[in-house]
């Protein structure tokens, strides 16, 4: 008997690892395209003729594709289970990547870079509450979800190395994406093949899952507390990844000149690479997070980070492109382990029964901000004469406002006794 009861735990803890590694290479895999689009902005502005209002929709669009997936269809995860819905939300996925083989032009790849938005949405949702189900404490579930942010940022140092890559050598861009729907369709074998931990059942009292829960949500002070808290982060990330490169280049049309103002080869060298640093020391971060979530106060840490990040972004502006050469993408060190614990919280803040629908409200959020973030700066840019330093502007007053509710969430300390109460019910 203890014979079974010992292979049957081995199996179970190697499930656990499997469904782990599946989530964290879901991650990864749309991180190559999400987080490139910095690389890919600047390509388009020049194959297209666009403006940066209308560059930025390739960046905006994705994010609010995932915005409705995550705030109308969040709930699939809860009501349909998680394998279902992590399958349906990266065949649609890997359908929109496979497309851009065919499309050809800039109105059709942008419904392209929605549909992809979409599915994010509906897969991502899936697997932030699959965390839930394999976790045995909040302080597991926030190092687990570290992890998945981790090669998140793994993807992102891919995606922008791989389109860095391709403008170099004359490859088109597009073909990116059609990488991105390979992988995706050997996550697709993988996700049919796991075997899922069976959900959590209901809560007593428990209203059935539908879309009409996601707005209920927008109602709760721990579900909207976070949800804000994603906003304020994403705007002033998506800043870095998004505009940095137009912010760093100079005042020349052609590829070849354009680090020509940085007069050594380290800073040329650091200016053409600027997002994949930033995503490095972001992913390096997010790694060291798994072990710091564990051993310091998350509140402590956190406002700490968020004060780092808007002194970055003021010395980047103050001391101009050789400052925010090394300013800027040093911001990824101190941004690694925010989201993700704004994530962690406020899903562990509920019942696992419905970590889907919290998820998705979050991700809605998270989504809102990365598309209006880079969507107003690069119209205040275009309004002072195609600037980029005065769209950083806004995104430092996105930080200083992130550092203000940070302070007091670490004063008041708002989620303790929530946390408590769900840890002794949930992970017990």
């Amino acid at each position: 008997m203890q014979t079974d009861i010992g292979a049957a735990t081995a199996m179970h803890e190697k499930n656990v690892h499997l469904i782990r590694w599946l989530t964290y290479l879901m991650f990864m895999m749309f991180a190559m395209t999400s987080d490139s689009v910095g690389e890919i902005i600047k390509e388009v502005k020049r194959e297209f003729d666009v403006s940066n209002t209308q560059a930025s929709l390739m960046h905006s669009l994705f994010m609010i594709g995932i915005a409705f997936s995550g705030l109308f269809l969040g709930f699939l995860a809860d009501k349909f289970g998680r394998k279902r819905t992590i399958i349906l939300g990266l065949a649609l996925f890997a359908l929109s990547c496979y497309l851009f083989l065919v499309g050809s032009s800039f109105e059709f790849i942008l419904g392209l870079i929605t549909l992809s938005g979409l599915a994010v949405g509906v897969f991502k949702t899936a697997a932030l509450a699959l965390i839930g189900d394999i976790s045995r404490s909040t302080k597991e579930h926030t190092g687990t979800m570290n992890g998945a942010e981790a090669f998140f940022g793994v993807g992102a140092i891919i995606g922008p190395l791989i389109v860095a890559w391709m403008v170099r050598e004359g490859v088109d861009w597009k073909l990116l994406y059609v990488l991105a729907g390979g992988l995706c369709t050997l996550l697709i074998l993988m996700a049919w093949k796991a075997d899922y931990p069976v959900q959590a059942p209901p809560t007593h009292g428990h209203k059935p899952v539908s879309f009409i829960s996601s707005l209920r949500l927008l109602k709760n002070p721990y579900a909207m507390g976070f949800s804000i808290g994603a906003f304020l982060y994403v705007a002033a990330e998506s800043a870095i990844y998004v505009w940095m490169p137009s912010y760093l280049v100079c005042d020349a049309m052609s590829v070849s000149e354009s680090f020509a103002c940085y007069t050594d080869g380290p800073q040329k060298m650091l200016a053409m690479y600027a997002v994949s640093v930033f995503f490095s020391l972001r992913a390096l971060g997010r790694f060291v997070g798994i072990w710091m979530m564990q051993r310091y106060n998350w509140a402590l840490v956190l406002m700490l980070f968020s004060l780092a990040i808007t002194l970055c972004f003021i010395a980047g502006l103050a001391g101009g492109k050789n400052v925010a050469l090394y300013a800027f993408p040093l911001t990824g060190v101190f941004m690694s382990v925010i989201y993700p614990t704004f994530n962690s919280k406020g899903i562990c803040c509920f019942a696992k029964s419905e970590h889907g629908t919290v998820a998705g409200v979050i991700l809605f959020f998270t989504a809102a901000g990365a598309a209006a973030g880079p969507f107003i700066m690069g119209l205040v840019s275009d309004a002072f004469g195609g600037d980029a330093k005065y769209g950083f502007m806004v995104a430092t007053g996105f930080s200083v406002v992130l550092f203000l509710g940070l302070l007091y969430n670490f004063v008041f300390n708002p989620t303790e006794k929530r946390l408590r109460e769900i840890e002794a019910v949930e992970y017990s």
